[in-house]
């Protein structure tokens, strides 16, 4: 893996500090996960890689095309053994689908071997990114601001599970980088200093 640039003094502490776990990046679809993904792990000198995008190859199909082919469970099932597999490897900055969070086995997978960082936004901006988008099957409906209002009743509970909350905002996707590098800093720190108070 490359090393942040010399003077990114946030990334190299960070990434001092995240030993051999992954960043887990969780969320509804439309909060960034991918773009902001892509942006922190070139900063941290990581690889990077989109879960949705490792299913698709795995599957041979388009997300929307196993939906349609297979149902939503058997997605879900393709999603938490990918997940697992690849938190398994080296360490990475992970985006990973909208409901790949609510599964109890993918949750405990990514609290044993990564750190997970949920970009949170709002109704308003999902939408307004998410409409830009034709190949969201959950939203193929007749009302989809009523899915997208459910999605986000049943899924923040959980996704407040996370490790990190970082809201995600209609600014430059560095803006929203440099957050999540100060948050994991933040939540690092916070871990060593709990860990010298109880040795």
């Amino acid at each position: 893996m490359s090393r942040p640039k010399q003077n990114d003094e946030l990334a190299a502490a960070v990434l001092s500090q995240i030993g051999d776990r992954s960043i887990v990046l969780v969320g509804l679809m439309g909060a960034g996960k991918t773009t902001v993904g892509r942006r922190l792990a070139a900063r941290l000198g990581l690889p990077f890689a989109d879960a949705d995008h490792e299913i698709e190859q795995a599957a041979g199909k388009t997300i929307p095309e196993i939906f349609e082919e297979h149902g939503e469970q058997y997605f879900r099932d393709g999603e938490r053994r990918v997940i697992d597999r690849m938190l398994q490897e080296e360490p990475r900055v992970l985006a990973t689908g909208g409901g790949a969070y609510m599964n109890d086995a993918t949750r405990q997978a990514i609290a044993q071997h990564g750190i997970a960082l949920w970009l949170r936004a709002d109704f308003d901006l999902l939408m307004k990114r998410v409409r830009r988008r034709s190949n969201r099957p959950l939203l193929k409906t007749s009302d989809p601001d009523a899915v997208m209002r459910k999605l986000i009743d049943e899924r923040y509970p959980v996704y407040a599970l996370a490790d990190i909350v970082v809201d995600s905002r209609d600014v430059p996707h560095d803006q929203i980088v440099q957050s999540c590098l100060e948050a994991l800093a933040g939540y690092l720190g916070g871990e060593q200093t709990a860990g010298a108070a109880s040795a």
